[in-house]
């Protein structure tokens, strides 16, 4: 028996039903179009753990700016008759061991490792899309020069770099920067080589190859910007790692030096006396944990939000 069997027998017509969208609200768009650019700010500014990581990452940054330049200490000025003072309504972070006022110390040191963590994030990424985008898209003898090189480089551990470069260059943030984007261009070169692979024979770049257009406007004009998410994730994942490293190598003596100073610098001086004066360790461990748990968190949400495949 068919459909209109069964309502003739029950005694419906066509006049007994409607239709669920009439031809006028099927064409209605329900929601505005929007560029994919607008629909990741969307999403990052309904996620609240975004909002929260980018408001710690945001307030830090102000500190770092603002705080040292309302200080009544300096951060390099010394005061034997107030050597490791307590947090007080004087010195709200104390003082160490010299005297120095800690709340100016911590902040400054805070520009130098945000500074640090940005330019040590920034730089090997640079270095990699250059290297990677060059050996991707010519291929041959290029390719394979290359990728034998990272190969090699890859087989010796970080650390032994490190230590040879800070030897050779010295201390300083500069040189902490040019030693991290001299370690660590090599993981990013190999994924961007393998992503200009994967596009350099898409439509839209042979056709851009037909018009004329040169290797490296093919590269940064058409192949990159396909990437660029991935990126600055990759970017916003490094810095809290350039921000551990600077910390690392100031805790063991090659990174920044007194009376410039660091938040690892600061954690260093402070692991000495943490049995005494516990607040000269743990006062810049937290900020240092604090910075790169918002870093991370924050980098996760980013990558969630450009994933075109979880848009909602």
């Amino acid at each position: 028996m068919t459909e209109t069997t069964k309502g003739a027998a029950a005694g419906l017509t066509n006049e007994d039903f409607q239709p669920v969208l009439s031809e006028k609200s099927a064409d209605v768009i329900v929601r505005p179009s929007v560029s994919y650019w607008a629909d990741v700010l969307r999403r990052l500014k309904s996620d609240k753990v975004a909002m929260i990581s980018f408001g710690v990452i945001f307030v830090i940054a102000l500190f770092a700016i603002f705080a040292p330049m309302f200080s009544p200490y300096d951060y390099e000025t010394t005061n034997l008759k107030a050597t490791n003072l307590a947090p007080c309504a004087e010195h709200w972070f104390g003082t160490d061991q010299l005297g120095r006022d800690l709340w100016a110390r911590v902040w400054v040191g805070a520009r130098v490792s945000l500074f640090i963590g940005l330019g040590g994030a920034i730089a090997p990424q640079l270095a990699g899309i250059l290297i990677g985008g060059v050996s991707g898209y010519f291929g041959g003898w290029v390719d394979m020069v290359i990728m034998r090189i990272i190969d090699i480089g890859v087989c010796i551990p970080e650390l032994v770099y490190i230590t040879l470069m800070m030897l050779f260059m010295g201390s300083g943030p500069m040189a902490i920067i040019l030693t991290i984007g001299m370690v660590g261009w090599m993981g990013s070169a190999r994924f961007i080589r393998g992503r200009v692979m994967q596009f350099k024979n898409r439509e839209f770049v042979l056709a851009a190859k037909t018009q004329g257009a040169s290797p490296l406007r093919q590269i940064f004009r058409y192949i990159l910007p396909n990437i660029l998410g991935q990126q600055v994730v990759s970017i916003t994942a490094a810095i809290p790692g350039a921000i551990f490293m600077e910390a690392y190598l100031s805790f063991i003596g090659l990174g920044i030096k007194s009376p410039m100073t660091s938040w690892g610098q600061l954690s260093q001086v402070g692991a000495s006396f943490y049995r005494v004066h516990p607040y000269q360790l743990f006062i810049p461990g937290a900020l240092i944990s604090v910075t790169i748990l918002a870093f991370y968190l924050f980098g996760n949400c980013l990558r969630d939000a450009l994933d075109p495949h979880l848009r909602d």
